[in-house]
């Protein structure tokens, strides 16, 4: 995301204020202020990845513990907010591999109703939207969620993936081919894939 450099820094400044807390209730503080700054985007990541609602909140958490213990991860990193993206993955990654099969699959229910799912599924539009994402396999709805809600470039995308740019456009190029006419009518989620080129996909793969 090329306006995200702000937020990486404030990432980073919060994660200090939880490595120089002295005293538990700093540190709980700055955690909290870290949770309420990205818990909304990472579970709707994580989600991508899960399918499931309770899992993603689980993996966030999961996350969360590790930067309470290890602040310095993120205060070292070229670009907290992308290293905190990835630890999500892997934590959700890590709750895929430990489920059983028949749990694996899930519904689609299960990430469109619940109390934080809301979040990210106010209205009809946006639940048609999650419907359809949820019909993608894992790699690409997770390179959808990044490119469209986290604005990143398919650079940063294959940095968070540990995959490469061009892996990352043909992931995105797939998925986009899958959902144009799912989500033909619905018009935000149209307006978002218009603002994508052709040519910056085509580009990144070369």
């Amino acid at each position: 995301m090329q306006n995200d450099v702000p937020f990486n820094e404030v990432i980073r400044r919060v994660a200090r204020e939880i490595a120089a807390g002295r005293e538990s209730a700093d540190r709980t503080f700055g955690l909290a202020t870290l949770y309420d700054l990205t818990a909304d985007r990472l579970v709707r990541f994580s989600v991508s990845i899960t399918r499931r609602q309770h899992d993603a909140e689980d993996a966030v958490s999961t996350a969360m513990v590790k930067v309470a213990s290890r602040p310095n991860l993120l205060v070292d990193a070229d670009r907290p907010w992308h290293y905190l993206l990835r630890m999500v993955r892997n934590e959700s990654l890590v709750i895929l591999r430990t489920r059983s099969r028949w749990s694996a699959i899930g519904s689609i229910a299960d990430r469109l109703i619940g109390r934080s799912t809301d979040v990210v599924a106010q209205d009809d539009e946006n639940r048609l939207v999650w419907q359809a994402l949820a019909s993608l396999p894992a790699p690409q709805s997770e390179v959808v969620v990044l490119k469209i809600w986290e604005q990143l470039t398919f650079a940063e995308i294959a940095s968070v993936l540990q995959i490469t740019p061009s892996t990352a456009a043909s992931r995105y190029r797939y998925a986009l081919e899958k959902l144009s006419g799912r989500l033909a009518t619905v018009s935000g989620f149209g307006q978002c894939v218009s603002a994508v080129s052709p040519d910056e996909v085509s580009e990144a793969a070369r």
